[in-house]
């Protein structure tokens, strides 16, 4: 295997990964958000939102 081939397939092989995991990513986002969205219309709330209703005195 030529020098050129092996670092052609590495770059390959390392942007093919970042890729997958930018799109891992981006689904998992879209996940959570659907899952907070969720629990909000049904009347859950952070806990870090009664620390923020408490300093708007």
């Amino acid at each position: 295997m030529s020098h050129l081939a092996f670092v052609s397939i590495a770059y390959g092989v390392t942007a093919l990964t970042i890729l997958a995991l930018i799109t891992w990513v981006l689904f998992e986002q879209r996940a959570r958000r659907s899952e907070l969205a969720e629990l909000e219309a049904r009347g859950v709330r952070r806990r870090s939102a009664a620390k923020e209703d408490d300093n708007v005195e």
